[in-house]
């Protein structure tokens, strides 16, 4: 990005005027337009929320849980993990918005969940949402013990938000035919010098592994299937959600460097 461009950005907006008979005034509608608090569009790329939308939950879950965040848990697992009953899920920056909900839809799935994140509350939370092991990486002396300790079998599946040495660790420990999804890199995002190694080759060869990074745009064709999946989990409580909210537009830079640097459970969302 420039300086001057709009900030890229998802919203959850309400219809304020119509010249288009598919988006009525007040319906609620998903967009990606960036960081503003008005924008004329012409109808591409708005997601109308579901009708089955109850009124009891908050519409920024399409942001969240119900939106993005949630569905690139439920196709990575799904689509890329391929997971099974029985099995066991490591997952990293657990506590964030994509992370809650890959560990939540695995044990809907019959899987043993091991996720970690960067503070005592967050693994406390981890444990309230039913992971069944969860550790502060932060903490642990041995990054290597503490997931060995963990599952000491091994990982069949592991779903990557955070790259970087966690990643160089953990390939260590899945299992034989093992499934690798990577779906972040964020320990790497701010270096201006590219780390070097460890690499993968000698694990990935010797495990048969598949490692297959994604974007959740591939199923784009799907989207309706996995917000009407997700949407009825939330509802049964199967899956529980948490919001990081802060009020006021002028306060988003502060709220996405705060997300970047770890300070949010669950998703962070702006409310303008």
């Amino acid at each position: 990005m420039k300086e001057g461009d709009i900030m890229i950005g998802t919203q959850v907006a309400r219809i304020v005027e119509s010249k288009n008979p598919a988006f009525t005034v007040g319906a609620f509608v998903v967009a990606d337009s960036g960081w503003r608090t008005h924008f004329i569009s012409d109808g591409k790329g708005l997601h109308v929320l579901p009708s089955s939308w109850p009124e009891s939950l908050p519409r920024s879950l399409a942001l969240g849980t119900v939106g993005m965040p949630g569905l690139t848990a439920y196709f990575g697992l799904l689509e890329v993990c391929k997971m099974k009953p029985g099995e066991t899920v490591l997952v990293n920056a657990a506590a964030g918005a994509v992370g809650s909900v890959v560990g939540q839809l695995a044990k809907i799935g019959g899987c043993k969940v091991v996720g970690c994140a960067g503070s005592d509350d967050k693994v406390a939370y981890l444990k309230k949402i039913g992971f069944d092991e969860a550790f502060n990486y932060k903490t642990v002396k041995s990054l290597d013990e503490a997931l060995r300790k963990a599952s000491p079998d091994g990982y069949d599946c592991f779903f990557d938000n955070v790259g970087g040495e966690f990643a160089s660790i953990a390939i260590n420990q899945m299992k034989k035919y093992g499934r690798i999804a990577v779906c972040g890199a964020i320990s790497l995002y701010n270096d201006s010098v590219p780390q070097k190694g460890p690499y993968v080759q000698v694990s990935m060869i010797l495990k048969e592994l598949r490692m297959e990074g994604f974007l959740v745009t591939r199923w784009n064709n799907r989207r309706e299937e996995g917000v009407k999946a997700l949407l009825k989990w939330v509802m049964e409580g199967k899956v529980k959600y948490h919001e990081q909210v802060t009020e006021g537009f002028e306060n988003m830079p502060m709220a996405f460097i705060g997300m970047l640097k770890g300070e949010n459970l669950g998703k962070a969302v702006v409310k303008v």
